[in-house]
Formats: C-alpha cells, structure tokens, sequence
C-alpha cells in the first residue's frame, strides 16, 4: 500500500498557503489551478541569470542580458511621444537606452553621466544599433540586482511579486516523496530525483540545466503514469473470462472467395490477429488503425460473419446515420442470405422500431447496425459477442472502458479509425487496447494525384472538372466556410456554388454543418446515385463515406487545413478504379509552413508519414481536433520532442507487463498526475 501521506501536501487546496485567500485561489482556479501540485506544474516560461556580465560587441538580440556600461550622452526631445534616449557604451561598441514615460530628472539620477552602471533587460537592435528598452534593473552596484529571474505566465489579478512568494513557500514546504522508479530508470536521468527536479526547474541553480535531466526526469514521470494506467486497464481486461468464438475458416475462405477482390497482406494479418482474440477465453479489446481506403471494414465485417457463425450477435456503431446505411447495404451483399441483417435508424417508424428491438432481444437478429442509438439502455441483446465501432477517435478512455462494461462479460470489442496515428502517440492514446495496423492499399486502387493551383488558375481547374463530367464522373468541391466572412478572406460554400450553378447548370449541389440530417441524406443519396456531377461542400463530406464515381476533389483555401485533415479529405475519391485526382486551390501568399505542408500531401499518400509530419508542424494536440477527443494532454512532454521518452516509458511498461512486477509503489505517481478518477479500478 502506498502512504498518502507522502503526497497529501501536494494535493492541498491553494487557500491552505499562508497568503494565499479565497479571491487568490479562485483567480488560480480558473487557470486549472486547483491544488499545490498543479501550481508546480506552471514552470517559468523564462529563466534570467543576471551573474553573467556580456560585453556591448556579444550581446544577443531578443535576450535578457547583463551590461556594465558608461552613460555618455543624453537626449531627450521636445516632441510629444518621442522616447528619451541615453546612449551608454563599453571598451567594445555602444549601445541606446531608450525610456518611455520616464522624466529627465529620474533618468539624469539613475544613469549620471561618467559612471560605471550595471544594467540588465532584453536586447533589440534599431537602425544597426543595440538598444535595450525600459532597462529592468539598473544600479551602480551590481550587487544589488536580482542574480537570477523566473518569468511565469500569471493569471489576471495576481502580480509576480505574489505568485513568486506562493511558489518559495512551496518549495520550502514540499515534502520528501520516496522514489518510485528503478535504478536503471533512475540512471538515464543521472539518479535525479522528483523532488530535487521540481525545485530544480522554479529555481535552478544552473540555468543550462532547465531542458537537461530535471526537465526530462519530469517529462518522464509524465509520460509513464499515462502509460501505466493505460496497461492496467489493458490488463483488468485481459483478466475477463469470456466463452470462446469458435472460428469457422472453411466459412471464412468461401466469403474471402466470394468478393470481386483479394484481401491485402495487412488485411490478412489482422483478420488473423482479430480471429485469434475471438477464439481466445479473454476478452478482446482491440483497435484497427488504418489509412483511408485500406479496407478496415471488409476485416471487421469478416470477424462479424466468424462471430455470427460462432452463435452470437454482432453490433456494428457508425457516427453518422449516412456511413450506417452504407455500412448495412455492404452487409446485405456480402454477408450469407441467411444472416438477418437490420438496422435502426432515426427514420424508422414506431412499429418498425418496436419489432427491431424485439427482435434483437429474442435473438432474431443477428447483426445490428446504427448510430450511437444502439446503445441506449432501451436496446438489449440475447447473446452480444461483438460490438464494432467504427471512426471512434472521439472516445478517450474513460469513455472506451464504459463502453467495454456495457458489453457484458462475454462480448468482444473491436474499435476502428481511419486516423494514422504517430508512433510516439501509440501508446498515450489507445495503450488501454491492443492495436492493429493496415497499411497497405488495395492493388486495385490507383494512388491519388494532389496538384497545387493557385487561385488565379481556376480557368485551368474549371477546364479540367468540365473535361472530367464529360467522361462520366463526378467532383467534391470543398471550401472552408459555409458563408463569407468579413475576418477571414476565405471563399464560401454558398458563394462557390452559386458560381458553378451559372458554368454547370442542374449539376451541382449543396452540401454544409447547417443542411438538415434529412436534407443531407437526400443530397448523398442523390450524388451516390449520380444524379448530379458536383457536389459543393464544407468539411462535412470528411469522414467514411464511398462515392466509387467520384474521382476529383478541390480544396479551396487548402492552407488553412491541418495536413491530416487535407489527407482526410483527399481520401474522398480514389475509391473506385479510375484515376483520380486532387487539387489544392491558394493564395499566392503562402507562408512556410502552408507551402510545406502542401509538398508533403503532393509527394506522399501515406496516412501514416502525413500524420508524423502533422504532428512535427502543429503538435499532437491539434492534429484531427484531438485536445476535444478526451484524450490527456501533457503539460510538459512533447511527442515530437521527447519521442526517447516515450520509447523509454513503453518499454519499461512492457518489462513491468512481463515480470509482473508489484504496481503499488506507482501509486502515488498515478495520484498525482492527474489520474485519481481511475485508480480505483487499477487496486
């Protein structure tokens, strides 16, 4: 058992600090600032050693730095608003001390002309000449400038002054917490401990220390209780007893012979990881990880047919009633004419619902497929063996083990995303659940050519889509924003379509965020039956859906999207046999990342590669919306950055998973980094 004791100081309320009253502690709380330990968590942005003199000819620009210098010459002039000068130098080169609201008086009193003044502030440069503004502290005696400065980011209403007190009485109080890592964890971070790295990083003693091992003995902890909680909920499940699937291979292998394409060796590969969950006596809880277009659904609806052949029900969740439909209508061809394939749906009447619902629970059916919808407490199942979600990135953990519950003892669940996901993140995101990944694309599908064109081009782009309706085939047209908007100079929906109405008359539609689900069925429904041969849309037309005769796509404004979310989209078309293409429409003036960004998606169709170099330019928590998905955020660790760490966490998880080592001395850590709503179920 752990001693609460060890970190009870730690998780105190903040009015408990002498100082600290009620008003304080609501300012901090509306920064997330709830206890002591998540005040810790706020490190300095800056760090300033003021110890270390420089000389005018080294200064750096942008830098605090330290000067001795000689004021030499004042100037201050007589037209409003223009700042007072003094120009002070060195034995190597000058530099401008420049004030703003401050009188001659004061400036002639603390720089007199002829004596030897220490300064210290940030470094800029005007006109070839370094100048340093609103000097920080200035004094004859060097001695008497603060040595060394944490800058933090502080909330409204509390001044540096008190927030440094705060963090002083902290340090002085933090009480002396047992180590919890092994010695050769220890080592990699020269045997520093949490505690001297916590005082370490407010007030370091060497400055050229914050990013070493204090830092990343920090970072580490960070990482490895994310890390933790996920494996023992991986293991909690594990340790459910359930009856065994058993698997009919003869069945499986006239269903593989029966479709009009041959399984990838990817898809081989997990339909075989997946088979061997289902016969297995623990409960599966595994994702598919795979690009767009790979073919994760013929995988899933394969081990549903193996699940049905084995005596059990399947239910198969999609996150638009839209991929439902196409989901059952894919089910009706390729699933044997004796499975009883349903679905429900918001559209289905009273009666209809009522008899599905019946039905399901007496076992009449065999497959249900829907939205979120079938798993209201009102749907109940005779013999649930498997439950299929597919595109579920929105579900963090918590939500995932919830829904692991629902399922009872004996049902297996098998979760899907079309969302690549950085290795480093491997482990953060879905290490409650075992992963498998394809890769591969089907042989038959033809990779997908991105052009880039800039705006003034579109003549050359209409020419295009006007050539590509006459062979037969259809157009995704994607802008950003539904309306035009007087902040951003983006092209609109509305606007586009309007446009193309006059050059393609009766051939296009509309489709956005504010189109009725019933409205937009319709409007699919229709394009999917190629009754119209462009379809205008904002970012709706993202996810799942297979429109084989749709084999262009333009992207307006395409460096305003993240990279994924560009891959995302492109994977549209490309879901037939024919050749098929994206353009990325732009402004002539594009930034360095944009311009970057659009050379990767040109150069490579691999979700995976996209999504590390995603991750490289915008961080992990912006990729695909992921800081609104539920999925922890790290304070201080940085996938990209400290991608060793990560490495180092996993497999020190994997050791612990494999010796079976005592978690209990982890507790406290688990505790403190935020994980307290599910320790209970790691005991």
């Amino acid at each position: 058992m752990y001693n609460e004791r060890n970190y009870r100081f730690l998780l105190k309320d903040l009015s408990s600090l002498e100082g600290v009253g009620i008003k304080t502690a609501n300012l901090l709380k509306k920064k997330k600032i709830n206890n002591i330990f998540d005040l810790l968590w706020k490190l300095p942005k800056t760090y300033t050693d003021r110890s270390l003199s420089s000389k005018i000819k080294d200064l750096r620009i942008g830098e605090n730095q330290t000067i001795t210098l000689v004021p030499i010459k004042y100037s201050f002039p007589r037209i409003r608003n223009l700042p007072n000068r003094v120009l002070c130098s060195d034995e190597t080169g000058e530099i401008d001390c420049i004030f703003f609201n401050s009188y001659e008086g004061y400036i002639k009193k603390i720089l007199p002309l002829g004596k030897h003044i220490t300064i210290s502030g940030k470094i800029g440069r005007f006109r070839n000449k370094y100048q340093l503004t609103n000097p920080k502290y200035i004094s004859e005696n060097s001695s008497l400038i603060k040595q060394k400065h944490n800058t933090y980011s502080l909330t409204d209403g509390i001044s540096e002054k008190v927030y440094n007190k705060i963090i002083n009485q902290i340090i002085q109080k933090i009480p002396l917490l047992k180590e919890w890592h092994s010695k050769e964890i220890l080592s990699k971070f020269d045997n520093i401990s949490w505690n001297d790295s916590i005082k370490e990083l407010h007030k370091p003693e060497n400055i050229g220390n914050y990013k070493k091992h204090f830092y990343k003995r920090l970072a580490y902890d960070e990482i490895f209780s994310t890390f933790l909680v996920n494996s023992e909920i991986r293991k909690k499940i594990k340790r459910i007893k359930k009856k065994r699937k058993k698997i009919d291979y003869k069945k499986q292998e006239l269903i593989i012979n029966s479709l009009d394409f041959s399984l990838t060796n990817d898809q081989k590969k997990v339909l075989k990881e997946i088979n061997n969950d289902l016969s297995s006596p623990n409960k599966m809880f595994r994702l598919m990880q795979g690009d767009v277009g790979s073919g994760k659904t013929i995988v899933s609806f394969l081990a549903a047919i193996n699940t049905i052949n084995s005596g059990f029900q399947v239910a198969l969740m999609a996150p638009t009633e839209i991929l439902a439909k196409q989901h059952y209508n894919l089910a009706k061809k390729i699933f044997p004419q004796n499975f009883k394939v349903r679905m429900i749906s918001g559209k289905s009447d009273y009666k209809e619902k009522k008899e599905t619902l019946k039905n399901l629970e007496l076992h009449k059916i065999d497959i249900i497929i829907g939205t979120h919808a079938i798993f209201q407490k009102k749907v109940s199942f005779k013999k649930l063996g498997l439950i299929i979600i597919d595109e579920q990135h929105k579900f963090g953990v918590n939500q995932r083990k919830k829904l692991s519950d629902k399922g009872g003892d004996n049902c297996d669940i098998l979760l899907m995303t079309a969302t690549p996901i950085p290795r480093t993140l491997t482990m953060t995101m879905y290490g409650d659940m075992d992963l498998s990944i394809i890769r591969e694309k089907p042989m038959s599908r033809k990779p997908i050519q991105t052009y880039s064109k800039l705006e003034s081009k579109i003549d050359d782009v209409l020419k295009f889509i006007n050539k590509e309706i006459k062979l037969g085939n259809q157009i995704f047209w994607v802008c950003p924003l539904i309306e035009k908007s007087k902040k951003l100079n983006h092209t609109s929906a509305i606007k586009k379509y309007e446009y193309l109405c006059d050059l393609f008359p009766n051939q296009v539609s509309l489709l956005h965020g504010k189109t009725s689900i019933e409205e937009k069925e319709i409007i699919l429904n229709n394009f999917l039956q190629n009754k119209f041969k462009i379809l205008v849309s904002t970012t709706v037309i993202e996810v799942g859906i297979d429109f084989p005769n749709a084999n262009v796509i333009i992207i307006e404004n395409a460096n305003k999207f993240g990279l994924s979310q560009l891959h995302q989209l492109r994977g549209r078309v490309g879901r037939g046999h024919k050749q098929s293409s994206c353009i990325l429409l732009f402004k002539s003036n594009l930034s360095e990342n944009a311009k970057k960004r659009i050379n990767i998606l040109k150069n490579s169709n691999d979700g995976f590669i996209i999504s590390e170099e995603d991750m490289k330019i915008r961080g992990f928590g912006d990729i695909l919306g992921f800081k609104q998905s539920g999925i922890k955020n790290f304070k201080l660790a940085d996938p990209i950055h400290n991608s060793d760490l990560f490495l180092l966490a996993e497999k020190e998880i994997r050791r612990i998973e494999k010796s079976k080592e005592d978690i209990s001395k982890f507790k406290p850590l688990i505790k403190l980094y935020d994980r307290a709503d599910i320790i209970n179920d790691i005991a």
